[in-house]
């Protein structure tokens, strides 16, 4: 019997803050029904799905922080919080139990098993769907803790993405702890 492994990420487009992955293998009995892409769920459903999720089946969350994201770049943060990810969720499984990956995108990370790379895979397969919703769910939830330490910035409103009034908080404060410095903010 193959064991597939859906992984997606949230956060390449944000001035602040890690890029996110989710790795998940679905239980069989999963109401697949209720998944759908991240970022087509409002964030009271996705939070729920989430939980949901993070009790039945078996997952991995990895992380690239902004420093790792200004040296390596964005697609190979990217990719490298992915490979944690995938790397957490395997400490579950027998080695080889996994048999197949299926990563959201055009690029897949350098792990120990067979992957595959699909293009809008959050819309169509469901371990996708799940990754990307505990991937933008557990970001979200990260940024806002953050708000807490640096809360001029309204981390908790915007998550780091790069909203009109973000732009504003950066020309008129400068940066935070966890801004990207290698993205331009205009």
């Amino acid at each position: 019997m193959s064991t597939i492994c859906g992984i997606d990420e949230a956060g390449r487009g944000p001035l602040a803050g890690p890029v996110t992955a989710a790795a998940i293998v679905l239980t069989e009995d999963f109401p697949k029904e209720i998944l759908k892409d991240s970022k087509k769920l409002s964030p009271k459903i996705r939070k729920e799905i989430c939980m949901l999720l993070l009790q039945k089946c078996a997952y991995g969350v990895g992380w690239a922080w902004p420093l790792e994201i200004d040296t390596l770049n964005i697609h190979n943060a990217t990719l490298l919080a992915m490979k944690r990810a995938f790397e957490e969720l395997k400490r579950g499984f027998e080695p080889g139990k996994i048999t197949l990956t299926l990563v959201d995108g055009l690029f897949v990370p350098e792990i120990d098993c067979k992957a595959e790379a699909i293009v809008k895979g959050d819309d169509k397969i469901d371990e996708i769907k799940a990754a990307s919703i505990i991937a933008k769910t557990v970001r979200d939830l990260w940024m806002v803790r953050y708000s807490w330490i640096e809360g001029d910035y309204l981390f908790e409103k915007h998550k780091g993405y790069p909203t009109a009034i973000h732009r504003e908080i950066i020309k008129k404060i400068g940066y935070s702890a966890i801004h990207r410095k290698t993205f331009k903010v205009k």
